[in-house]
């Protein structure tokens, strides 16, 4: 393997994430997703399948955060990554899964899309976030069981950036969030996010956490809506089994509010998704929106709601 292969990023291939219906590298406030170092995948359904091949090596049960609407355990489960997946990467990885409450023992060998449990509503997430599995990786003899110190993930697959005026439709609400019906996706199948002023690809809380992402090798500030919205600083590609891996940097959220028709929300929810689109408006303290409503998005500059 080349020299300084095993601490660059982690190529997510096209094959993994074909499997689901959207994904996120930075819409968390937690420190295993600090500046992109996992990923969550979101499934079309409540089954926890394993995004690797490999080998059970532990699970362990965590308490979470108590909230009436989650469970007050989550799951860890570690696994010694096959070592051919991805072109030959697994040999130095072990990969990190939350979120999924383990039906598999230590000795389990585990083929892609095998079962490795149910899906947890985990006292992690907020409110507005669907069930999911968390994806990490670490070096093979780095502490697996830390919430900090995985790789940074590189999606290798390329995701569009779709161009968005800040109106839309309220087709779906929660006590906690709305989406709207635009941005429409561009081209259902292939992978696309909401797109800065420019057209870069966005990820992350906007501004709910204090950092995001972007799918291309970007530099410098970035504005959506009109209002500079953070400033983008361009991250390492893989060395190993990454020849097709997105370019991406890290975002620096500014300090900016987000308003829907003049209300104060909590920010947006960024990622990218295959088919099911349209701007996620988070509200962590509720909202009174109804389906069918049409909303403007607006930002400008101000002190913004911070949950971590």
């Amino acid at each position: 393997m080349t020299r300084g292969a095993a601490d660059s990023p982690v190529s997510l291939p096209a094959a993994l994430l074909s499997r689901y219906d959207r994904f996120s590298c930075y819409n968390s406030p937690y420190p295993a997703h600090d500046r992109g170092c996992a990923v969550d995948l979101y499934p079309d359904s409540n089954a926890g399948l394993s995004p690797v091949p490999g080998e059970i090596l532990a699970t362990r049960t965590v308490g979470c955060p108590d909230h009436p609407y989650a469970v007050d355990e989550d799951h860890l489960i570690v696994i010694d990554v096959a070592d051919d997946w991805a072109g030959g990467r697994g040999a130095d990885l072990v990969a990190r899964v939350l979120h999924v409450d383990p039906t598999v023992s230590p000795g389990d060998e585990i083929a892609v899309g095998d079962s490795l449990g149910e899906m947890v509503r985990s006292g992690f997430f907020g409110q507005w976030v669907d069930n999911h599995v968390h994806l990490g990786f670490r070096n093979e003899a780095a502490n697996p069981y830390r919430a900090s110190g995985s790789l940074p993930v590189v999606p290798a697959v390329p995701v569009a950036g779709t161009p968005w005026d800040g109106t839309g439709t309220v087709v779906e609400r929660g006590e906690t969030f709305v989406r709207l019906d635009s941005p429409a996706h561009p081209s259902p199948g292939n992978w696309a996010t909401i797109a800065a002023d420019d057209g870069t690809p966005l990820d992350g809380g906007l501004v709910h956490y204090s950092g995001g992402g972007a799918y291309t090798e970007t530099d410098g500030p970035l504005s959506l809506l009109g209002t500079e919205v953070g400033t983008a600083t361009p991250r390492a590609r893989p060395v190993a089994g990454g020849d097709n891996a997105t370019g991406t940097a890290d975002v620096a959220w500014s300090d900016v509010r987000v308003r829907a028709n003049s209300q104060r929300a909590t920010g947006l929810s960024l990622f990218a998704s295959r088919d099911s689109f349209g701007a996620k408006l988070v509200f962590h303290e509720g909202h009174e929106f109804t389906v069918g409503e049409e909303l403007t998005v607006e930002i400008d500059s101000g002190t913004p709601v911070r949950l971590e």
